[in-house]
């Protein structure tokens, strides 16, 4: 049968139809945004200013801010539009390229995620050997890598989801083309469909969780082992971190996605949802810079030299 798709455009229903909370949901919104955006990109300014940062770790955490950047202005724009103008009407191509983004860009964080545990890795439990085993030449790799993957991921899941056919309904439950939201739209079979969303899905989450856990197996036991408590002290502060990132990032993940259809709540998704498409990009540049000695250090220098 020839795939037929007649519906041009999708109507976004957004996380509440009350007039009442329109405008105290955009204004934090707007705050949270405007913290995504200050504190990334301020993050990623840092980085390249100061050649104190320029290692490995701050490598990483300047293309986690990049894609935390990424991803939160595939969504979040649209969102406060809906709250300040009640425009909640999105295009078929646009819907498709907001699905796209966001996909491509949470499955780099993803990796990246994965990636900055093994650095950690390197770091606490071999030392000695952090500066042949965490190169430039491998940590570019690492990196190139997660874009790949994350694009490759998000190619397979906009064809996985737009060669159904989207003939009647085109409401979606959501404030954003979340794929399964889009894809229980569908007037044709979607089955096949769900389910290589759910396989597919679970493979990048797990495969990153794994490396994330093996990581930190081995960190713990070398922080066990530490006789000096300032050593200790400092180990543990890098890693609660990225842990707390992580924990958050997995949780809502796996909630989100490795599940039936049958048991989707769309209320309780959208809540879930808002931890990683705007909640998260605004907390990692925090727990990662805030409490950071060195990065205080670079923004304190590069004020003075502004005066």
């Amino acid at each position: 049968m020839m795939n037929r798709t007649e519906v041009t455009h999708f109507l976004l229903l957004g996380l509440t139809d009350n007039p009442s909370l329109q405008l105290p949901l955009f204004i934090t919104f707007l705050f949270i945004y405007t913290i995504t955006l200050v504190g990334n990109l301020g993050m990623i300014l840092l980085i390249l200013m100061d050649s104190r940062l320029h290692t490995p770790m701050y490598f990483f955490l300047g293309n986690l801010s990049l894609v935390d950047f990424c991803y939160s202005s595939a969504v979040t724009p649209k969102v406060m539009a809906g709250f300040l103008i009640g425009d909640k009407v999105i295009s078929y191509n646009d819907c498709a390229a907001q699905m796209f983004f966001f996909a491509a860009f949470i499955t780099v964080e993803n990796y990246l995620l994965a990636s900055m545990a093994y650095d950690r890795y390197a770091a606490v439990c071999k030392p000695l050997h952090y500066a042949t085993t965490m190169t430039t030449s491998a940590c570019t790799w690492l990196i190139i890598g997660s874009y790949v993957i994350g694009f490759l991921n998000a190619s397979i899941h906009i064809g996985d989801t737009f060669w159904l056919s989207f003939c009647e309904s085109n409401v979606v439950h959501h404030f954003f083309c979340d794929i399964p939201a889009v894809m229980v739209l569908s007037c044709s079979d979607r089955h096949a469909s769900e389910l290589t969303l759910v396989y597919i899905v679970s493979f990048h989450i797990f495969f990153a969780f794994i490396v994330i856990w093996i990581s930190y197996t081995f960190i713990f036991v070398t922080i066990l082992k530490m006789q000096s408590t300032a050593g200790h002290h400092k180990a543990v502060s890098t890693c609660t971190s990225h842990f707390t990132a992580v924990s958050i990032f997995y949780g809502t993940s796996i909630f989100m996605y490795v599940q039936p259809s049958s048991s989707h709540s769309m209320d309780t998704d959208k809540i879930a949802s808002v931890f990683y498409t705007m909640v998260i990009p605004m907390l990692n540049p925090l727990v990662y810079s805030l409490r950071n000695k060195e990065v205080k250090g670079a923004f304190t220098k590069i004020v003075l030299e502004a005066k």
